[in-house]
């Protein structure tokens, strides 16, 4: 299955999406529930992940929102 687009569909467990936003579990948790934050997918019955490329965009978008000067020297 080829995809047309470059997006990153590596998988990454909580500690790695902790590690690559600054946030804390609870934060993560919290920011899901109001819609703040992507969900991850379902693994298995106990295990779930986030798409990388949903987590890179979301940081992106926290940048380009707080930071306009930076997100646009990054195009």
């Amino acid at each position: 299955m080829t995809s047309s687009n470059n997006q990153n569909h590596r998988l990454i467990r909580r500690k790695e999406v902790q590690t690559k936003t600054g946030l804390g579990a609870s934060s993560i948790y919290a920011m899901m529930k109001q819609g703040d934050f992507p969900k991850p997918i379902t693994l298995s019955e106990r295990r779930v992940a986030w798409i990388e490329s949903e987590i890179d965009q979301w940081i992106t978008e926290r940048i380009a929102n707080d930071k306009p000067h930076l997100a646009m020297s990054e195009v």
